[in-house]
């Protein structure tokens, strides 16, 4: 049996999807989160999210909504007024700050991808890499490289490890690439190889849930 043959395919009943409130200055990104939208869509994957209806986010939340898939938009009341402009989309659901936020984005979903972003969108990027790497979830987190925008960042992981602060199977937490058809892909064939620093049992926040099982 090939290494192929052998993977088991992760079903994924939502995906949570990091980006921001921007669309960013060329057309590329927005076509990519169109073309993840229609993937989920394609799927039958539901979608959870930053709750906005601008930029990358309303692209997205309007394409899968329209596509016919449930939508859950996660938003901090004071937010609201920036990210939610004219109707919202799909059912949304108000939290009090940015830490609330992440924790219901990240127990409602199965798995994580991060479309091109600034601060915001890197940051949760980073934390569901970093609870991963620490035991708390076991869920695939995915970053997809549109036109090599996170070229860098997948660089600086890279420097992390040669210099010592990031171990070589911890590298692998996040599955990278450039279009949303492969990313998926690799993504359902996710299986964690790292060492977690904690076991998972051991936390307090099994709310989070673990991806699906075969």
């Amino acid at each position: 049996m090939s290494m192929e043959e052998g993977y088991v395919k992760i079903k994924f009943k939502r995906i949570c999807v990091f980006c921001g409130s921007n669309s960013g200055h060329r057309k590329v990104f927005s076509d990519a989160a169109l073309e993840l939208g229609n993937e989920l869509v394609r799927r039958k994957i539901e979608l959870v999210y930053g709750g906005g209806s601008v930029g990358l986010m309303g692209l997205i939340s309007r394409t899968v909504h329209d596509g016919g898939c449930h939508v859950l938009g996660i938003i901090p009341k004071a937010l609201m007024p920036l990210e939610i402009s004219g109707e919202s989309v799909g059912e949304v659901k108000t939290v009090s700050d940015m830490h609330e936020r992440k924790a219901a984005m990240a127990r409602e979903a199965d798995a994580f991808i991060a479309l091109p972003g600034g601060y915001g969108t890197m940051e949760e990027l980073l934390e569901m890499i970093a609870w991963s790497q620490l035991g708390i979830h076991k869920k695939p987190v995915g970053l997809l490289n549109v036109d090599g925008y996170y070229n860098s960042l997948l660089a600086l992981f890279d420097n992390g490890v040669e210099e010592g602060f990031i171990k070589p199977a911890a590298r692998h937490i996040i599955i990278s690439a450039p279009t949303a058809k492969q990313l998926l892909e690799k993504m359902e064939q996710y299986t964690p190889c790292h060492e977690h620093v904690a076991p998972y049992e051991s936390w307090e926040m099994q709310q989070l849930g673990d991806y699906p099982r075969p």
